[in-house]
């Protein structure tokens, strides 16, 4: 993990070589959802320009390595979704971040997956986005990703 702390969390963002991406609209959820000074981001997948990256249980049908950066993709979709709520990556600070990892029943490396996303919220926020963190297991997740992450932040 290298952070980086000169420069705007856009140009160490840019610097990663990423770009926020635009998340599709839903009929049936919104993308996040103010409370008072708290913005609940709504469970995001890793898709990029509309196409699901990967399928599949981690420990069974994907590697650690492929989940790590599926990881990243949903967590870089949480921060489109918290700029969406706030105007700008630099006014973002993470709080909670619970990612879900469809996993074999024997994986039991769900924090791995998670640090991916973690190192990455660092990287581009600095303090901002460290956070409180929970990585759980589970049987399955919606169109059979591998990897869902849901946060809580705040406005700088």
């Amino acid at each position: 993990m290298s952070v980086t702390t000169t420069g705007s969390a856009s140009d160490r963002l840019r610097a990663l070589g990423l770009d926020l991406p635009s998340l599709a609209d839903n009929p049936y959820y919104v993308d996040h959802r103010a409370v008072g000074s708290s913005i609940h981001i709504s469970g995001q997948l890793p898709f990029k320009d509309g196409a699901l990256l990967g399928q599949g249980v981690v420990g069974r049908d994907v590697d650690l390595e492929t989940a790590r950066e599926l990881a990243r993709h949903a967590a870089l979709n949480c921060l489109a979704a918290a700029v969406q709520a706030v105007g700008d990556l630099d006014q973002v600070r993470i709080v909670q971040m619970l990612v879900f990892v469809a996993s074999a029943p024997d994986f039991g490396l769900q924090s791995k997956v998670a640090n991916a996303a973690s190192e990455l919220l660092i990287d581009v926020l600095g303090e901002n986005g460290r956070h409180a963190r929970t990585a759980i297991g589970v049987a399955g997740l919606p169109l059979n990703t591998p990897v869902e992450i849901q946060m809580v932040c705040t406005p700088v």
